[in-house]
């Protein structure tokens, strides 16, 4: 029997205004000479996902512009503003009438998970019924893995910045644990001091 990775669609969320860096769009970040977004996609197309949906919100205009992201679908989130769950349900309803039975959520702001951990999760795919979590020495993070049959679920509670929390939160039970620290680093670039993470080119 095959996973079906082919139906798990890699979903990059990227509206982020970067608040705590002076107001600088994290999917605009320099990473390697490049957006950070695109080195995000870079990592969900390396693991293996086919379909990727990027959901902008901050300078939407200004990543599409600079950012090269070919054969991406681009999500435009209006009300990025309220947070990552606004972001997560406009990705979610993008991906309603793809096929696809799976999302593989990942951040734009963490460059320390690369296609190992992704991959690692995208194997944990069996069925739309499918929810799975890396997993940092036993502390849920991310990426995560959301079965469609979840989805529905998934965009009633996301609200704030809480994205799927709450509702993994209650069907903790049914959440496959992907330990990744041996393959990855989930911090996230959220201040001015998360910057030195970043892989900066000289010149």
């Amino acid at each position: 029997m095959t996973h079906n990775q082919d139906q798990v669609a890699g979903l990059l969320l990227a509206a982020g205004g970067g608040r705590r860096l002076g107001g600088r769009p994290k999917a605009l970040l320099e990473h390697r000479g490049r957006p950070l977004v695109e080195h995000a996609v870079g990592v969900l197309r390396a693991a293996g996902c086919a379909r990727v949906h990027v959901v902008l919100g901050a300078r939407a205009d200004t990543v599409r512009e600079r950012a090269e992201l070919p054969g991406c679908v681009l999500v435009d989130n209006p009300d990025w503003e309220e947070g990552m769950g606004s972001s997560l349900r406009a990705g979610l309803e993008s991906l309603r009438g793809t096929g696809a039975g799976a999302a593989l959520v990942s951040l734009v702001d963490q460059p320390g998970i690369g296609p190992e951990a992704v991959a690692r999760l995208l194997a944990a795919h069996r069925s739309p019924a499918t929810l799975a979590s890396a997993s940092y020495e036993g502390r849920r993070g991310h990426p995560v893995l959301l079965g469609a049959d979840h989805w529905a679920g998934i965009a009633a509670t996301a609200t704030g910045d809480r994205g799927a929390r709450a509702y993994l939160k209650e069907h903790a039970d049914a959440i496959t644990l992907v330990e990744c620290a041996d393959v990855a680093q989930p911090y996230d670039i959220d201040t001015v001091a998360d910057l030195a993470h970043l892989e900066q080119h000289p010149g």
